[in-house]
């Protein structure tokens, strides 16, 4: 069993920046592929960043390559998500997700979820 909490988000004017975390319990995270993904209003869930359990390799969504970046941190079972030039449109509820030894972007490869937390960008 995993336990994903995340920080971060907020209110942010365009063109800001912040930075998601993403603290897991457990002693397997590097087994884990970590996951971003978001859910704005009246829309679906949608993949946004991930970080694969193995090679340290990286998948982004088009709408955020070259702003956003993730990383992780191992050794204190953490991923995170630096989130540049936010555009009104990157606004949503931001999720971080665990897959057990996946390489995928699809949300049912995900086993365990964090809380969300709300992204606001102002125009």
């Amino acid at each position: 069993q995993v336990q994903l909490v995340q920080s971060g988000g907020g209110l942010v004017q365009a063109g800001g920046s912040l930075r998601l975390s993403c603290a897991a319990s457990g002693r397997t995270f590097s087994r884990y592929t970590m996951g971003w993904f978001r859910q704005a209003p009246g829309k679906e869930r949608e993949f946004v960043a991930a970080s694969l359990w193995s090679g340290g390799s990286t998948y982004y969504a088009d709408s955020v390559k070259g702003r956003f970046t993730i990383s992780r941190d191992n050794a204190e079972r953490t991923v995170y998500l630096q989130m540049n030039s936010l555009k009104p449109e990157d606004a949503a509820v931001y999720y971080c997700a665990a897959g057990w030894l996946v390489d995928s972007r699809l949300q049912r490869a995900y086993n365990y979820w964090g809380q969300g937390t709300q992204v606001t960008v102002s125009s």
